[in-house]
């Protein structure tokens, strides 16, 4: 089994880190009708949930988004498998970064360098937490995460802490419902590729 302690205290390994350009595309799934409801926009200062990277205090919010709409599905719905359009609302994004993040990347070796392994990315997400707080603390000038989907074939996802926020636009360049019926075929074609349900 791959190696996964928890963090040393403190983090001490030279960070590997990725920056996403001014315009840089992230996509991310909200519901309006959650607990509590969430727009495009909103950081979540309350965990953790269920969620690998979830904060623990409120003071440290957190934003999970992904290269790419299907990274996204595949990572919202796969508790139940099922893409359910409608329960909680949810809402697809698409929104350019205004200004540049610096992420610590998860892709490569600095897991391992760091006493841990990629399970940071795959194992229990009770364990991957404190890593991220550890983080946090360590790295105060990074902005957040960048990990692979192990829902989606390993494709980019970050997870954007609130120092974030300023890189946010004013406004997305793509916002719409998944309930939208001009969404229906592609999410058809995307249920069918991830062999999720749709709903």
């Amino acid at each position: 089994m791959p190696k996964f302690p928890a963090p040393p205290r403190p983090l001490t390994a030279a960070p590997d880190v990725v920056r996403l350009k001014p315009g840089h595309l992230l996509w991310r799934i909200s519901f309006l009708k959650g607990i509590p409801p969430a727009t495009w926009s909103d950081f979540r200062f309350f965990g953790p949930t269920h969620a690998r990277f979830d904060p623990r205090l409120q003071t440290r919010g957190i934003l999970y988004a992904a290269d790419a709409p299907l990274t996204c599905l595949a990572e919202v719905f796969q508790a139940t498998r099922t893409i359910d359009r409608a329960s909680g609302a949810p809402w697809l994004a698409g929104f350019e970064l205004r200004r540049a993040v610096d992420l610590l990347s998860l892709c490569g070796a600095w897991p391992t360098r760091a006493g841990a392994s990629m399970a940071l990315n795959t194992g229990p997400r009770p364990r991957a937490r404190p890593w991220a707080q550890a983080i946090y603390a360590a790295y105060p000038r990074l902005q957040g995460l960048r990990y692979p989907s192990s829902m989606h074939a390993n494709r980019s996802a970050a997870a954007l802490f609130e120092r974030a926020r300023a890189a946010l636009p004013a406004a997305p360049a793509f916002h719409r419902a998944l309930a939208d019926p001009a969404l229906l075929p592609r999410l058809s074609a995307a249920a069918a590729r991830i062999g999720y349900r749709l709903v």
